[in-house]
């Protein structure tokens, strides 16, 4: 994968092998439901591209996404609300 790339607005984005883990898929939420349990501020909520879940972002200080990555190795995800943003593939560490 790596070297090639195509560009969507001003940002490179390479191809990833993860892709193929993406499905239609609805938000689990409205909210972090960990951090609601938890009576936690959460910064930018995250869907996860294989199932849906939707969780806080890594600049929230709980990291729900990232934790949900880590137990189900679902590896993309994308910002909500979804809109022109790039997908983010955990395993890669990158824009896809």
């Amino acid at each position: 994968m790596l070297g090639r790339s195509r560009r969507a607005g001003d940002r490179a984005l390479h191809r990833c092998g993860h892709l193929g883990t993406v499905r239609p898929v609805e938000p689990s939420s409205t909210s972090c439901e960990q951090c609601l349990h938890l009576r936690q501020d959460w910064m930018e909520l995250w869907m996860c591209l294989s199932c849906g879940w939707v969780a806080c972002s890594d600049d929230s200080p709980r990291q729900h996404a990232r934790a949900h990555y880590e137990e189900t190795d679902h590896p993309i995800a994308v910002p909500l609300p979804y809109g022109s943003q790039p997908r983010w593939c955990h395993v890669d560490q990158r824009a896809v």
